[in-house]
């Protein structure tokens, strides 16, 4: 899912005055003077340690959402199989409370499933959009800085690119830079 949101990654760059980065790749001029380069969002998420440790996280988030679910379920069962088991003991009042009691959390049931993934699933786009973001923010910085390019694109939203502009390192580095500095601070 993280990878989906930022093949939706594209950014225009500002062309303010700063600083030149002499490790930044050189950038490819077209014929009108438009500068282009690009990101290879597959190899950045791979490399990105932060959307590694969400995605670590979002693994995590998941099973114990699975393992709740799977909890709720198990205690359902075990609750109608005694009844099952002993509801001949009980009076009838009692077996007609039991079984109310048993149909209202048997229909809760049916909807836990579809409830616990719309959690994870709304936590999955929570954390795909702090991804983008950060990115995001990170791709404009770097282009302010280096005032490099016109256009950035993510090369799988391309058919071909000439790997000359191919600016997906020096994202994923500074990327990584900064994602450790902020986790160093936590």
């Amino acid at each position: 899912m993280i990878a989906a949101g930022l093949l939706m990654l594209c950014t225009t760059a500002c062309n303010n005055n700063t600083k030149e980065n002499p490790n930044a790749t050189a950038p490819v001029v077209s014929e009108n003077g438009l500068k282009i380069a690009y990101i290879d969002t597959d190899t950045l998420l791979a490399k990105y340690q932060y959307a590694i440790d969400m995605q670590k996280e979002m693994e995590a988030y998941t099973e114990k959402q699975r393992s709740y679910g799977q909890q709720q379920v198990d205690a359902f069962q075990r609750d109608y199989n005694n009844y099952l088991q002993n509801g001949s003991t009980m009076t009838l009042t009692q077996q007609q409370q039991k079984e109310a009691e048993l149909k209202t959390r048997a229909e809760k049931m049916q909807t836990l499933e579809q409830e616990l993934m719309a959690k994870i699933a709304e936590k999955q786009n929570a954390e795909t959009l702090k991804i983008m973001n950060a990115i995001y923010a990170f791709v404009r910085e770097y282009n302010e800085a280096n005032q490099k390019f016109d256009v950035i694109l993510t090369k799988q939203a391309t058919l071909y690119m000439n790997s000359g502009m191919d600016i997906t390192n020096e994202i994923v580095e500074g990327l990584n830079a900064e994602y450790k500095k902020v986790k160093s601070k936590e």
